[in-house]
């Protein structure tokens, strides 16, 4: 069997959500996997990506853009064209709005047979940067895409997949993680201080919210805050207890930050299903995130952690978690839901089969 994976965005959790996409299906010496990828993002190097992927999985890079851009989505098109029927691949599987549209677009009346999947990881019409005439056209665009050139959805999580249904035809396999590796670099942390460490990981950009972010660290000055990544928006973070680690070389250099963390904090405006807070999960960490999709597809509140939306919602949930015991218990209960959930062989294994039926 031969799958193409095509994918515009190659980094953040998508990006890790591929690299353990690869190394599962590496295992099947039967399967053929190509991923045509555009990589535009500063914290991706190609030698990274080099190094991250194993050689049995064939990397295609096409130029693709995130944002509508006419001249260079027919372009992308095209080029993605040609390179379909030149592997004539059983499956083709797309990720991210901009390859789901353009990907069928370019699969539309070829002559041989294939299953089309495609994953939003997070609609683009859910976007809280462009404007509601953006989101009406982003939706309308996948709408007709839909209608006109088919394909079958597979959401990446629960609130994904119940817009995906409204679409059209629709499934669920929600992201997974890679617990055995993860349970490798995990540290259990000894609380012996008084002050709490709170992180988040990803990029410092609009989504992310880092404005949310810096209200947080001044409104609990006691606590110290870790921005883990690096991006455009890190002047926003001006808070004294805010410390940014930069951008690193490689992923498992992420490990001994979140084993410092004693809560993981997602302040972001929108969502797909952020990988980055299944790890912190798989680190024991509780979580208070934004109550937006995706998030709150993960955290269950007073079980692995909290919802809010503005940081005063806080000021009562950070006094519960300073407790040591309190804090450790919702910890074990967000490793739980990640082994009965998100875990990646579970749902991995859940794709093989839709792509085999």
């Amino acid at each position: 069997m031969r799958i193409i994976h095509i994918v515009e965005s190659f980094g953040g959790g998508v990006y890790s959500y591929f690299k353990d996409l690869a190394l599962f299906f590496s295992q099947y010496p039967d399967i053929e996997t190509y991923i045509i990828y555009s990589n535009k993002r500063k914290e991706i190097t190609q030698d990274q990506i080099d190094q991250d992927f194993p050689s049995s999985i064939r990397l295609i890079p096409i130029e693709m853009e995130r944002e509508l851009r006419p001249l260079q989505d027919i372009r992308s098109t095209f080029a993605l064209r040609r390179t379909i029927k030149q592997l004539q691949p059983d499956v083709i599987h797309l990720h991210s709005s901009k390859a789901g549209v353009i990907g069928r677009w370019a699969c539309f009346m070829l002559q041989f047979k294939r299953k089309v999947f495609y994953t939003p990881h997070g609609y683009s019409f859910l976007r809280q940067d462009i404007s509601p005439t953006k989101q009406k056209l982003f939706y309308s665009i996948e709408k007709l895409t839909q209608l006109i050139f088919g394909g079958t959805t597979i959401a990446c999580g629960d609130t994904e997949y119940k817009i995906a249904q409204r679409i059209g035809r629709s499934l669920l396999v929600r992201n997974g993680i890679d617990l055995s590796h993860l349970n490798q670099h995990y540290i259990e942390k000894e609380n012996s201080s008084s002050q709490l460490v709170i992180g988040t990981i990803g990029r410092i950009s609009y989504q992310k919210n880092p404005a949310l972010f810096n209200a947080v660290a001044l409104l609990f000055p006691q606590h110290q805050f870790i921005w883990i990544g690096d991006g455009e928006l890190r002047h926003q973070l001006t808070a004294p207890n805010i410390t940014i680690s930069g951008w690193f070389t490689n992923n498992t250099a992420v490990f001994p930050y979140l084993n410092q963390l004693d809560l993981y904090i997602q302040t972001s405006l929108w969502e797909g299903l952020p990988i980055a807070v299944l790890e912190a999960m798989a680190f024991r960490k509780p979580i208070i995130a934004t109550d937006v999709i995706g998030n709150n597809d993960i955290v269950q509140p007073q079980y692995n952690g909290f919802l809010f939306t503005k940081e005063t919602d806080l000021l009562p949930l950070i006094t519960q978690l300073e407790d040591n015991d309190y804090r450790k218990n919702m910890g074990e209960q967000a490793y739980a839901i990640c082994q009965n959930k998100f875990d990646k062989n579970k749902n991995f294994s859940e794709l093989l089969t839709l792509y085999q039926a």
